[in-house]
Parts: structure tokens; C-alpha cells; sequence
């Protein structure tokens, strides 16, 4: 059970190890893009190219689906990137169902667990199989397995890297069901939170929305700079920079962007812009905006979008 690019992974993984995968569930086709093209979800893309039965649930109770599900009698249902199930969904299989989730649980329970661990500054994150329960993300903690986060890296980099190492988790979980028939150890998520994370801060990862996106510059150049690389390359952080006196502020999107120890004492959010380099002030030091894009125009790099203000 899964949707986006992310949720391939895995179940390449699985088809390709000779797993027995029974069936596919994943999201209806959605419009996309400016002339809203009905796009079948990764997932079933990946399925119909190797033949597996696709099923794609408007509601999870409807009983025609759960009909349909239960036809398979499958023994265990992996879930990678998908939805909440109600019970009688994730209760179905003799094994039960587990989750793969793109963060070390409890921290980072959400929709967006990469973008938020990256926002925050971590320097580790990794992937968690857990037992479906009730409560979204709070089950019985199967297996962990850390991934490092450097400095520079973006949420392309983290998520191909979570991707990878999150069909490997899957696989080895799945073994590990298979050789106890289904009793594996598992751990409650307090039991975590007393142990290896006392007195640690629970993090969550709400779904994000356009004005989560949008750049507080009354924060540190360090957390913005964390801002901008835990939103690139998708959706991307955003900004109102007046470019020049007298306009009307316009939207610029940052892709990139780079720590300086400049400090300064402007106006937090105030455009410098200096030989090739551009720079916005933050509450400490000057952040240097390395790839841009504004409003209607494409992705670039700041150098030439300063040159663009010298014409």
C-alpha cells in the first residue's frame, strides 16, 4: 500500500526479491499539472508494468474494496507512504500490517517527516517499521536504522537516501515475519521515548502548505538556511523581496542557499546585493542566496539575477 515515487522503492525491492505481492493498493488517478491530466500515482505505474492487480480505494471502508482486499487473503500488508487505515483494513491480514516510515519514531510523526527533520537542523534521521494501531504513527517500533544528514543536504538527497535504505528495512521486517510466523518482537514507542530519548523533545511533522513555506527572516541565518534546504527542491521556500525602490514586492522562491559570518544589523528580510552575490539579512548574519526564482520566471542562479539588476 502506497503512492508516490517514495513507496516504489520498497515494493521494487520486494517484487525483484521474489516476494509473493499479491496486490497493489494505492490513491485514484489525480489531475496534474496546468491542464490537469489525470496521472496515474508511481505506484501503479510501477505495478501494471509487471503485472500486479491494482486496486485504488476512493474510501477505505466502502465494502466493495474490503470485499475485493480480502480475496487476496494475504498474510501481511506492507504500507509505505500512504494513508491512515481504519482497523478493519490493517487488522485484515493473519500477520498483520507494518509501516515504513521515512523518520527514527517516535520523532517525526506526520506527513512530512523528511522536511521537518531537515528544517530542525538533524544531523541523523532514518527509517522505522512499526505495527499499524489506532493512532497515526504510534504503533509498536519492529526494526530502526539510521541515516546521516550532512550540512549541505537538500530533501532530494535525504529522500533517495531514505528511499533506498527504507526497502531495505522493509525486506529485512518482512523477513523477520516470515521466519517467526508472524510473532516478532516490537517495542511501544514510550518504552523509546523513556529510554534512548529521555528528556529529548518528541518533534512532529505536520503536512506542509504553501505558508509553511514561507521564510521568517526575524530567525538565525543557520535556521533559515535549514529552512531553505529542508523545502528544495519541492515546494520550495519562498520570500517578498522589494528588488528595487519604489516596486511592489514580488514572490522569490530560494533553492539554495549559503552561511556567511557576516553579521548584520539591517532590517531582518533586507536584499544586499554585492559584485556577483546576493545576500538577505536574517536576525544575526547575512544569508547568501545562492539558486532563485522569482515570480512567473524560471530557476537561476543569483549571480544572474544580480547581473539582471545591473541592465
Amino acid at each position: 500500500m502506497g503512492t508516490p515515487e517514495f513507496a516504489v522503492g520498497t515494493l521494487k525491492c520486494l517484487v525483484e526479491g521474489g516476494y509473493n505481492v499479491v496486490a497493489i493498493v494505492t490513491q485514484p488517478d489525480k489531475p496534474v499539472g496546468r491542464h490537469a491530466v489525470l496521472t496515474a500515482p508511481a505506484v501503479k505505474r510501477y505495478a501494471l508494468e509487471h503485472g500486479l492487480p491494482v486496486l485504488q480505494p476512493v474510501k477505505m471502508k466502502d465494502p466493495e474494496f474490503l470485499a475485493e482486499l480480502a480475496s487476496y487473503k494475504a498474510d501481511l500488508q506492507v504500507v509505505v507512504a500512504f494513508r491512515m487505515l481504519p482497523e478493519v483494513v490493517w487488522a485484515m491480514p493473519r500477520f498483520g500490517t507494518f509501516n515504513v516510515h521515512a523518520a527514527l519514531l517516535p520523532q517525526y510523526r506526520g506527513a512530512a517527516p523528511i522536511n521537518w527533520a531537515i528544517i530542525n537542523g538533524e544531523t541523523t534521521t532514518g527509517v522505522t517499521t512499526f505495527f499499524l494501531d489506532h493512532d497515526i504513527d504510534t504503533g509498536r517500533i519492529i526494526k530502526q536504522m539510521e541515516f546521516p544528514v550532512p550540512d549541505e543536504a537538500d530533501v532530494e538527497y535525504v529522500y533517495d537516501g531514505l528511499m533506498a535504505l527504507g526497502a531495505v528495512i522493509a525486506k529485512d521486517t518482512v523477513d523477520m515475519v516470515l521466519e517467526k510466523d508472524g510473532d516478532v518482537p516490537s517495542i511501544p514507542q514510550e518504552e523509546i521515548v523513556n529510554g534512548k530519548l529521555a528528556n529529548c523533545e518528541l518533534h512532529h511533522a505536520p503536512k506542509i502548505f504553501k505558508e509553511t513555506c514561507e521564510i521568517d527572516w526575524n530567525k538565525t541565518a543557520k535556521q533559515v538556511y535549514d529552512f531553505v534546504r529542508g523545502l528544495s527542491p519541492i515546494p520550495g521556500a519562498w520570500t517578498n523581496v522589494t528588488v528595487s525602490e519604489g516596486t511592489e514586492p514580488q514572490v522569490m522562491k530560494i533553492y539554495k542557499a549559503a552561511k556567511t559570518n557576516d553579521k548584520c544589523s539591517a532590517e531582518p528580510g533586507t536584499l544586499r546585493a554585492e559584485k556577483k552575490q546576493l545576500f538577505i539579512a536574517a536576525s544575526d548574519c547575512w544569508l547568501e542566496i545562492v539558486e532563485l526564482q522569482m515570480a512567473g520566471k524560471k530557476r537561476m542562479k543569483a549571480q544572474d539575477f544580480v547581473n539582471g539588476l545591473k541592465k
